[in-house]
């Protein structure tokens, strides 16, 4: 598997020839869609079959943020809405069955969505713990402000997509609650102590360590690291995330072109590596900024590319589903959470 370590965007709603011949030389891991990408199902399809034609793999690893709420790229009329996190965590505290029950369905037939047009990978569950404090870039995102609700809903969710045929990426990973800035556009620092940090927010991350795939924090936590965000933190990543968190997966940075970061995008890229993510991944489709990442990024190989075999070895054809029955199941459930 000759491939670079890095997922990128593309500018529109279909390949330029320019990002053809790029993704064919190049030759990145995967693809990441947004609302650009997006117009209707049979355009995503094509979409999704040309980036895979272009980098001939056939199950290259194509993503997509559709949590739910505000963070979702497929809309209607072509797509179904769903509820931000906040609604299962609503439900959950009524009634604990309720609340991972509809998670599951809800993340289910969000999978269903996602795997009828190609696509085999959602960036969710977010596994943030929910503050007084925390930013509305997290916000009705979360699942809760209890570590182990946020775990079991979060759970429900991954689960839910892989019976859908669709991987999941816990996120943000070592921990975006606390923080009370917007990472895409400034440096968060959070001044928790490790023992708070390690008590709460960790915890959900320890309990889906088994998951495939996280994606890291553009965040100072100035108890581990003072100088570096989880994402360019040597010590984070080996000592929190792979030691005491216990992730072994495929760890992704979260977008490198997110200001939190600064410094030019090359050394951007070469801190994240160092630091020892195994992936980067940039977001915005700007051309000139794919090639610095690709340019910066090295083959995938050792312990990466064995995560990256493992995660793939994931993926199953998704269970046969009455998606009717399932939605009018969900449906129901969700509409408790208008009941007082």
């Amino acid at each position: 598997m000759m491939v670079k370590a890095f997922i990128a965007g593309c500018s529109s709603t279909s390949l330029t020839n320019e990002e053809q011949s790029f993704f064919a030389s190049e030759q990145p891991v995967g693809l990441i869609l947004f609302a650009r990408n997006c117009r209707e199902p049979d355009q995503i399809r094509e979409l999704v079959a040309s980036y895979r034609e272009a980098v001939g793999d056939p199950e290259a690893f194509v993503l997509i943020d559709q949590e739910g709420g505000r963070v979702r790229r497929l809309r209607p009329p072509h797509w179904p809405d769903y509820p931000p996190g906040e609604v299962y965590a609503r439900l959950y505290e009524r009634d604990r069955d309720t609340g991972l029950r509809a998670a599951f369905l809800g993340a289910q037939l969000i999978g269903s969505d996602l795997a009828a047009l190609g696509i085999n990978v959602d960036c969710a569950p977010i596994l943030d713990v929910r503050f007084a404090e925390t930013d509305d870039v997290i916000g009705d995102r979360a699942y809760g402000s209890g570590s182990e609700q946020v775990a079991s809903i979060g759970r429900a969710v991954a689960d839910g997509l892989e019976t859908a045929g669709v991987l999941s990426i816990i996120k943000h990973i070592p921990g975006h609650g606390r923080a009370t800035a917007d990472s895409h556009l400034e440096l968060p620092v959070v001044d928790a102590s490790h023992e708070a940090l390690s008590s709460v927010d960790f915890a959900p991350f320890k309990a889906l360590a088994d998951l495939p795939m996280a994606m890291t924090a553009h965040i100072v936590y100035s108890a581990l690291d003072a100088e570096r965000c989880a994402t360019l933190s040597p010590s984070i990543i080996e000592n929190v995330i792979r030691q005491e968190i216990g992730f072994a997966g495929l760890l992704m940075s979260d977008d490198v072109s997110m200001k939190a970061l600064g410094g030019p995008m090359r050394q951007r890229i070469e801190g994240l590596f160092a630091a020892g993510c195994d992936l980067a991944l940039h977001c915005n489709g700007d051309f000139a900024e794919m090639q610095e990442v690709a340019a910066a990024s090295p083959l995938l190989e050792g312990a990466a590319l064995d995560r990256v075999r493992q995660a793939r070895a994931r993926l199953r054809a998704p269970a046969p589903i009455d998606r009717a029955a399932l939605r009018e199941e969900f449906d129901g459930l969700i509409a408790q959470n208008a009941i007082a």
